[in-house]
């Protein structure tokens, strides 16, 4: 069933309570879409372009950008996601290793350049704005890894009434995604009623979803929000996502703020690459996984 509700829209210019306002989504929705966020309506296109210019290339040239890992590198259409295709640049402080992959032109590289920083920076402000709305202070994702997902879902007539992706929450903290302005798709499951929820385009915005991560650092405050793609007509459809995995070195627990009588620790402190294993060797993707790391009985499952 199709609801007809709609997920906020939050100003990143806002001057007072954007902090309260960000955590509130998070907690709700799990999902929202934001305006005036720093990048021009330019960049983004500019960015579009030069994504849709690297998928144009020869196969063979496209599989330089090595597929090390799941969901990661190039990943071509196969008989799982035959509608799918996908490049990712592994960790955005790489992206000379991802151009040079390819040879891409001075002009790609420079798209790609600032469009990863500028949004590399605006994930950095939503951190630390997310703190300063749970009454925290600090830069949240500071030595946090990142990666920038580029997907082109190939839509044609018999893919009409499919998923170009499947249901699946994120296993990252969050993700910043460029959707296609002319191509909607974008579903959520609502938090309360569990029916989806459409997110359509709008020009010029963008959309942050919390995952599997941010659950845990929230100690289940933040909604991971699961989500799908749905093919409505047979026409291209491109998307931008950076996703906000972990911090380099750490593992994401809790702030002792957020841990009380009323409220004891759910997760034990995560690895967030471990954990990104774990949830593809069994195949959960929609969250299940945490159960795993419950502090609860549940936490003495297997993890092998």
């Amino acid at each position: 069933m199709m609801a007809t509700k709609a997920v906020p829209v939050i100003d990143m210019q806002k001057v007072e309570g954007l902090g309260e306002e960000l955590a509130k989504a998070s907690e709700e929705w799990g999902c929202f879409r934001i305006i005036n966020h720093g990048l021009s309506i330019e960049l983004m296109a500019e960015m579009k372009v030069v994504a849709a210019s690297i998928f144009e290339l020869p196969e063979e040239i496209k599989r330089q950008t090595l597929d090390v890992g799941y969901g990661q590198g190039y990943v071509g259409r196969n008989f799982i996601s035959p509608f799918y295709e996908g490049f990712s640049i592994d960790e955005i402080s790489s992206v000379q290793r991802f151009c040079d992959q390819r040879n891409d032109s001075s002009y790609q590289r420079e798209i790609i350049y600032k469009y990863t920083k500028a949004i590399r920076d605006l994930a950095g402000l939503l951190g630390r704005k997310l703190m300063e709305g749970s009454g925290l202070a600090g830069d949240l994702f500071d030595g946090w890894g990142c990666q920038l997902r580029m997907n082109k879902y190939h839509y044609c007539p018999e893919s009409v009434g499919l998923t170009g992706a499947g249901l699946h929450s994120d296993p990252s903290f969050l993700t910043i995604l460029q959707d296609d302005e002319n191509v909607n798709g974008l579903q959520i499951v609502d938090k309360v009623s569990g029916e989806f929820v459409p997110v359509d385009p709008v020009l010029g915005t963008l959309v942050v979803n919390i995952g599997d991560m941010g659950k845990v650092w929230s100690n289940g405050r933040y909604y991971n929000v699961k989500h799908r793609i749905w093919c409505f007509e047979p026409k291209t459809r491109y998307s931008i996502a950076l996703f906000v995995l972990g911090p380099n070195g750490n593992k994401v627990v809790a702030p002792p703020l957020f841990i009380d009588s009323e409220h004891p620790r759910l997760y034990v402190p995560i690895d967030a690459r471990e954990y990104r294993n774990v949830r593809i060797s069994k195949n959960l993707r929609n969250g299940e996984t945490l159960e795993l790391y419950n502090t609860t009985s549940a936490s003495k499952m297997s993890l092998n």
